[in-house]
């Protein structure tokens, strides 16, 4: 039960920015107290919700992220994946950066190895197969001229997005909840 503790804390940590993310941290901290397995036991669903761990490499320099277009979602989303039963999630972002992107997590300074971000969002697909995620959105330093070496089973494409282009996007293509993240990297910046 240690690490579920360390979830829960993570997620009472997190200040939301809007009501939106208010409401998906109460909701979470409610599922939390209410269930005794939080982690993805059979692909693609069981249980839902489960937790998931995205991140978000980030260029200072111009306010940029990367994003990956999924295979499987269709959508441009950030980078991560499912938390693995036991596994922290600050464990899940260094090891999925490496599964995906080939490179080391660094964490910055602000938010450090917190979330920044928390959702709780239904996924796409077949019947079948739709489930609730609940994400921690963590953050990673990057820049645009790093070596990545993208999973090509995947993604079909890695982009950097500067705020305004996820702005102007189609939201059709795009997490969800893409722009409010965003809104609150933004705030980040010095």
């Amino acid at each position: 039960m240690r690490v579920e503790s360390e979830i829960r804390a993570l997620v009472e940590s997190l200040t939301p920015m809007d009501d939106l993310e208010a409401r998906h941290r109460a909701e979470c901290l409610s599922w939390l107290a209410g269930t005794d397995d939080i982690f993805r036991r059979v692909t693609p669903r069981t249980p839902s919700p489960h937790l998931v761990a995205y991140f978000l490499l980030h260029d200072v320099a111009d306010g940029s992220v990367l994003l990956v277009d999924h295979v499987r979602a269709g959508k441009w989303l950030p980078s991560g994946g499912h938390v693995e039963p036991g596994e922290h999630p600050v464990e899940t972002v260094r090891r999925e950066v490496v599964e995906e992107l080939g490179m080391p997590a660094v964490f910055p300074p602000r938010p450090g190895e917190r979330p920044l971000f928390l959702t709780v969002t239904g996924t796409v697909g077949p019947p079948e197969d739709r489930h609730t995620d609940v994400s921690l959105w963590f953050v990673l330093s990057g820049s645009r001229e790093q070596a990545l070496t993208p999973d090509p089973g995947e993604f079909r494409a890695v982009r950097w997005w500067t705020g305004r282009e996820v702005a102007d996007a189609d939201p059709e293509t795009l997490d969800p909840h893409m722009g409010r993240m965003m809104v609150k990297l933004a705030a980040l910046r010095p």
